[in-house]
């Protein structure tokens, strides 16, 4: 496409062309060296920038980015940012009284220059962060990266090394830990994945339960069988199983769930019951029976004691659908859902990151009155570019490329022109967000790592995302 590009006139490049050779130059623009060695991508090259983390290297908005680079033959910056990130887990700092949790990896890092004029890399743990929470998801997206990484180069030298098997090993510790729950999914803060800012999703949100699924899986396959791992990988696949049960069994929503929890009983005890977790069927927004259609269904985004959230939110439904946590049966009702309402959740720019939005008193209570997160905004119903790759590897594992190829047609028409938001406003997003930097690195590299998928189908095999089980 570069070639295209570079002899064509400018009147007579498509909008295609023009949106990926502006992709691909921000994205090179975007890289972050340190002693000469490309090492990841800055979230955002806006000028105007407002706030100063967005010079950092985010692990999670760095996977599409990565991605990127394996599948164009570039794996040694995928190998540093994978090295460094594993070295950074010791600069989180201690609180008073509590010892460090091994296995957190950052959520970010920047190069700072010291008083003798040499760089440094300092890492944020969350203590830089708005509202100051840990980040649980980039530990589970750099075991995913690292997967990718020795799938696609046929390199499992690196995998192998003693501080990579020591971080596996960290890793699945932590999450494998025992704790005050009786539950198979991962208990979280709000704040710790994708969504970082309070919007009610503390608990066991839909998206850290498909990460936790697809890091269990690529942790096994990559831990080497010996003692110091036998135990961690036997107990990861058992928690594995009885994880993706759960989810597909009390997650799921259809018009027949819809209709148990329509008539449930409640304050029931004992084994065996309908109603296991106590949900009030009165707790069922007026939005929902007339929202979802017959034939489609979709994963609701929480679930806990007397506690489901019906809302729809995109990243963990199109996670679960790649990496096998949902059923190949319920992901393709899950797709229907997309093209029955594809205006609610795919407007006129990709995709709803949540549908649909919390308004007027629940928005007060909810966000805490968050100025960013006003309704369909950010990411209370905002739309976000980054969320095409994750779509469009969904509809083609499960034979559903019109829709990929609908919804890419849509960013190509619109989003390079827009210079690269980072998010768009407005219940069909049809707003450039009110506060979106431009210039947005994983908005970019995701419009990139889509078109590479729809060239060719038989990337995610070669990423380790198109083998999952599909019963």
């Amino acid at each position: 496409m570069d070639k295209q590009v570079s002899g064509m006139h400018p009147a007579q490049a498509s909008p295609s062309v023009e949106a990926f050779a502006s992709a691909r130059a921000l994205l090179e623009s975007s890289l972050l060296h340190i002693d000469g060695r490309p090492v990841g991508t800055i979230a955002s090259l806006d000028p105007r920038v407002p706030a100063e983390n967005y010079r950092d290297c985010f692990v999670r908005d760095f996977v599409s980015s990565a991605l990127v680079f394996l599948l164009e033959g570039r794996p040694e910056i995928v190998r540093n940012f994978l090295d460094l990130i594993l070295r950074l887990r010791g600069q989180q700092d201690e609180l008073h009284g509590q010892q460090r949790a091994p296995g957190v990896l950052p959520a970010s890092f920047k190069i700072v220059e010291t008083l003798d004029g040499s760089h440094e890399v300092s890492a944020d743990f969350g203590d830089r962060a708005i509202g100051r929470v840990a980040p649980v998801d980039s530990m589970m997206w750099w075991v995913l990266l690292l997967r990718a990484y020795t799938r696609a180069t046929g390199d499992a030298t690196f995998s192998r090394t003693p501080e990579c098997q020591r971080g596996l090993r960290q890793i699945l510790n932590l999450c494998l830990q025992s704790r005050f729950e009786v539950f198979p999914t991962l208990l979280v803060p709000d704040g710790s994945f994708m969504i970082d800012r309070r919007m009610g999703v503390d608990g066991h949100p839909l998206e850290i339960q498909a990460l936790f699924h697809a890091t269990l899986r690529a942790a096994r396959e990559l831990l080497i069988d010996e003692e110091a791992s036998r135990w961690l990988i036997e107990l990861a696949s058992r928690r594995e199983d009885v994880l993706r049960d759960y989810v597909r069994e009390y997650y799921w929503l259809d018009m027949d769930a819809l209709n148990r929890i329509h008539r449930y009983d409640t304050e029931l005890f004992g084994h065996g019951i309908e109603n296991a977790l106590n949900i009030y069927p009165d707790s069922i927004p007026p939005w929902v029976p007339d929202w979802l259609p017959d034939d489609a269904g979709y994963l609701v985004g929480n679930l806990g004691p007397g506690h489901m959230d019906f809302r729809f939110f995109a990243q963990g439904n199109l996670l679960a659908a790649m990496f096998g946590l949902s059923s190949a049966g319920q992901s393709r009702a899950l797709l229907r859902l997309f093209d029955l309402r594809w205006e609610d959740l795919i407007g006129t720019l990709p995709l709803k990151i949540v549908f649909p939005a919390v308004e007027g008193e629940a928005w007060r209570l909810i966000t805490g009155c968050d100025p960013k997160n006003t309704p369909w905004s950010y990411h209370n119903g905002g739309n976000w570019p980054t969320l095409l790759w994750p779509f469009v590897a969904a509809c083609l594992q499960h034979d559903r490329a019109d829709l990929a190829q609908r919804a890419v047609r849509l960013i190509e028409a619109r989003v390079a022109r827009d210079d690269w938001p980072e998010y768009y406003d407005g219940r069909r997003g049809r707003l450039i967000g009110r506060k979106a930097n431009r210039r947005q690195i994983w908005s970019a590299s995701a419009f990139i790592l889509a078109r590479h998928l729809l060239d060719d189908p038989a990337c995610l095999q070669r990423l380790g995302f198109g083998e999952e089980p599909r019963t």
